[in-house]
């Protein structure tokens, strides 16, 4: 019998050479005349150790990391075809700390098999969610996401039942499911880890969103540096159709659903549902005035549900083992887990899904492990590049919705990014405007002049702090959507916690 071996095939272990490693591994089997089958699977979200390479066997399924084509030869010397120890060896999987304390819900099955395998993806428990939604009317699966308290997880921490329900109640002739896949906040990667690892629990998710809201077609809005995913998700959809999983009359239950994939036009302002709106309309990415909500009059003129990759795929679980079971993780007003990312100057940098409530300091001290520099800790920036910088005195702070807004922050989609002691705050800040400045679909003035304003002012060598807050209550006021009201939450954030870094250069020497 084969010995199996798993080698991820996501975008990060690609870039890490993980191809170049299958073939050193395939050649090297057959000159020693073992018989090996490589199964190229998600990833398991431990960047850290990536490539992350898997053995099958009678013991469990080992892991060696990370692994590269020049390690090949000492691990077949070593025996790890049988679990042998090496100087990459991380143990059994399920036992590597990082994954074993974990609480997955989304992430339970992603790295498990290959991410086209549908029949695998059933056995693991997929399509049960679908199962049980199929059986259900619209009104009693959104009851389910109500019972859960599932929030967006794409930033806004929205409630999702009352998306739903809304759509649910318009009327229209046709209704849309948009996927928004359009990740581009700086230090986040959870969603791009599902599409190429399990995008049959996405496909799921949504085929769920359109049972509970009327809705009969779905797009999934992949930003387009992300094509591996665009492609695999292509691939999926159609062996999901294939298995009846979506398309017409669904496991024979009369109700019909279909999806399609959209590469978007690079913009990351395209992430605000609206300017995403526009642009899945053959437009330019530049965000719409509200009201009109989506959930009433989105897509075409139709009313269309807006939910990002992570929230839909929090789906099928919840109907699976009922919204009071999603409920009991976490806090009252952040039930559930969230998959957080951590990444910079790090040193378990991956995904992290757990549930809401744990600190700062855990996450990025006991399960990161502090800075791979071995530097001290300076600042971490959360909920990417428009989030809040936060010191090293608020790292107690609990990882949940309420406790981050109560500090000026927000847990935003979940990436965490971590900066050492040589970071010059005052810099960041000024990223922080001339990324508006670069990425501002020049609607508003607000957002397209002052952030231009904004970072002339903090390239100088004593800038006008006042002059600069006054900018940044114009911008949190004025501007149209978040991209420009949100630019200011770094800059007064850094301000706030890190003011030696804005003082002028000179006095600071």
């Amino acid at each position: 019998m084969s010995t199996r071996i798993y080698i991820p095939a996501d975008t990060l272990a690609l870039a890490l050479g993980a191809d170049e490693l299958a073939r050193t591994i395939t050649d090297e089997a057959r000159a020693r005349g073992e018989d090996i089958k490589i199964i190229r699977n998600g990833s398991r979200g431990l960047c850290w150790a990536e490539p992350l390479l898997e053995v099958q066997t009678d013991t469990g399924r080992m892991a060696y990391g990370p692994v590269g084509a020049n390690d090949v030869a000492g691990l077949f010397d070593a025996d790890f075809l049988h679990g042998g120890a090496h100087e990459k060896s991380l143990g059994l999987v399920d036992d590597i700390p990082y994954l074993k304390t974990q609480t997955r819900q989304i992430f339970k099955t992603c790295g498990l098999y290959a991410p086209d395998d549908i029949d695998a993806y059933a056995a693991h428990g997929g399509f049960a969610g679908l199962r049980a939604a199929l059986a259900l009317d619209a009104q009693r699966i959104i009851d389910e996401i109500e019972v859960a308290g599932l929030r967006g997880r794409g930033g806004a921490a929205f409630p999702a039942s009352i998306k739903w329900r809304t759509v649910l109640s318009a009327k229209a002739p046709r209704k849309y499911v948009v996927c928004n896949a359009d990740e581009g906040d700086s230090g986040t990667f959870a969603d791009r880890l599902i599409m190429e690892g399990d995008p049959f629990l996405l496909i799921e998710g949504m085929v769920i969103a359109g049972l509970g809201t009327g809705a009969d077609t779905g797009i999934i809005y992949v930003r387009s540096e992300y094509p591996l995913a665009a492609d695999i998700l292509n691939a999926a959809i159609t062996a999901a159709k294939d298995a009846n999983w979506l398309g017409k009359n669904i496991q024979k239950s009369g109700k019909s659903f279909e999806i399609e994939v959209f590469v978007g036009g690079g913009s990351y302002v395209c992430g605000e549902e609206t300017a995403l709106l526009e642009s899945l309309e053959g437009k330019p990415g530049i965000v719409r005035a509200k009201p009109p909500v989506p959930a009433l009059h989105g897509l075409y003129g139709k009313p269309t549900l807006i939910n990002n990759v992570i929230t839909l795929c929090a789906a099928p679980g919840i109907l699976a083992q009922g919204g009071a079971h999603h409920k009991a993780l976490g806090s009252p007003d952040s039930a559930g887990t969230m998959p957080f990312q951590l990444s910079g100057d790090v040193k378990y940098g991956g995904i992290y899904e757990a549930p809401f409530g744990l600190s700062l300091r855990t996450l990025i001290e006991d399960i990161g492990g502090g800075t791979r520099s071995g530097k001290p800790i300076k600042a971490v920036q959360i909920g990417g590049p428009l989030g809040a910088y936060l010191p090293p005195a608020l790292f107690d702070t609990k990882l949940a919705y309420e406790a981050m807004t109560a500090i000026g922050a927000g847990v935003g989609h979940g990436g965490i990014i971590v900066f050492n002691e040589d970071t010059d705050m005052r810099a960041q800040a000024r990223y922080a405007f001339a990324f508006c400045a670069h990425e501002s679909c020049g609607k508003c003035t607000p957002c397209r002049i002052g952030a231009v304003r904004g970072a002339e002012l903090l390239a100088k060598d004593a800038p006008d702090m006042a002059l600069v807050e006054d900018l940044c209550a114009v911008m949190a006021d004025g501007s149209a959507c978040a991209m420009g009201s949100m630019t200011p939450i770094p800059v007064r954030t850094a301000m706030t916690h890190f003011a030696d870094d804005f003082a002028p250069k000179d006095a600071a020497q």
